[in-house]
């Protein structure tokens, strides 16, 4: 097997001394940089996009040949499994997904196939395969799914919302039905993840973006409990969790058996840290608006979560969400190059 010639984000999941304080940043494959703009317009819409795995392999190492990042993650969307279900996926400008067919009943989610990663997500298989080739050793490639709590969230609202009121009545009201759906998004994911870890992924994240919407015990059943039972059954690479919005649950997230715990900018990173307490790795957590900030403004708040985490084993450096579109890639590489300036390693 190669030897990665930058393994400094795997070692820092493993919590093993780095050479240099790691850094990637979610949604660095993306609207934010003009040569991702010229693919999209190309390729006709973000879906086509997605589908083309010549096209998201360019795409994902497009940030790679701009900036000096520690890893590269595969582009692709969190709805790929819910479109291979036959949902119909599509994004409307300005508006984000939405679904041909949205699940009305319990006899919709009974008929759900359970999609097979070679066959209706091969795409995603090809692209990953593609990148890991072109990549050459230079840093790893992360592979990622959403949860089945965030997968369900889109399918039974038809697309986007600002609170998914319908899946959270449905907790209340059907949650046997609502368990029935989360199940069978598991068992997708997990032959998904398998998949592409198969394909070369060398570490993967299961983004969680609405867990956040759940009360305490809601969120162990119905989001950490399926995320747990996918870990358990996930090949043996590093894995990472991020709820967005899920400061309080850290304890319990770093329980499930993920190696890493994703932290959003609203969760105090020193506080983190001695709530997990060393047992598992921590990535985050910028504000994904301090690059619309001053230079000298972005250097303090890298220096404060630096500050945070400077006794920590095991960090890996990220915004707190994704990047923005309007973001300034220059501002994106100041960030990343002042990262690894004051984070440099003896």
């Amino acid at each position: 097997m190669s030897i990665l010639k930058n393994d400094n984000f795997l070692r820092a999941l493993a919590r093993q001394p780095v050479t240099r304080q790691p850094i990637w940043m979610m949604r660095q494959a993306g609207r934010y940089l003009p040569e991702y703009r010229e693919i999209r317009a190309r390729a006709g819409d973000f879906l086509s996009l997605c589908k083309n795995p010549e096209l998201a392999c360019e795409v994902t190492l497009q940030p790679l040949a701009r900036f000096d990042l520690d890893a590269a993650i595969i582009f692709s969307d969190i709805l790929t499994i819910p479109d291979a279900m036959g949902m119909g996926l599509h994004f409307v400008e300005n508006e984000g997904p939405r679904f041909s067919k949205v699940l009305q009943t319990e006899e919709d989610i009974r008929q759900l196939p359970i999609p097979d990663p070679q066959k209706e997500l091969r795409y995603v298989m090809e692209a990953i395969s593609l990148t890991k080739r072109e990549l050459q050793q230079r840093v790893p490639l992360i592979g990622f799914a959403g949860s089945p709590w965030t997968l369900a969230c889109y399918m039974l609202e038809g697309g986007s919302s600002k609170q998914f009121e319908r899946i959270r009545k449905m907790a209340y009201q059907q949650p046997k039905v609502l368990h029935l759906l989360l199940g069978k998004l598991s068992a997708a994911t997990v032959l998904y993840l398998n998949a592409q870890i198969e394909s070369g992924a060398e570490a993967v994240m299961i983004f969680d973006t609405w867990g956040g919407l759940l009360s305490p015990a809601q969120y162990q059943e119905f989001s950490l409990n399926y995320i747990q039972e996918i870990i358990a059954q996930l090949r043996p690479i590093p894995k990472i969790v991020f709820t967005k919005n899920g400061g309080q649950w850290l304890d319990k997230i770093a329980q499930c058996g993920c190696d890493a715990v994703g932290v959003d900018w609203t969760t105090d990173l020193a506080q983190a840290a001695k709530l997990v307490q060393g047992r598992v790795a921590l990535q985050g957590n910028l504000d994904p608006l301090a690059l619309f900030a001053p230079e000298e403004i972005i250097e303090r708040e890298v220096k404060k979560i630096l500050e945070a985490v400077k006794d920590y084993p095991g960090f890996v450096f990220n915004l707190g969400h994704g990047i923005l579109q309007q973001t300034s890639p220059d501002r994106a590489k100041f960030l990343i190059d002042t990262v690894h300036r004051l984070g440099r390693k003896a």
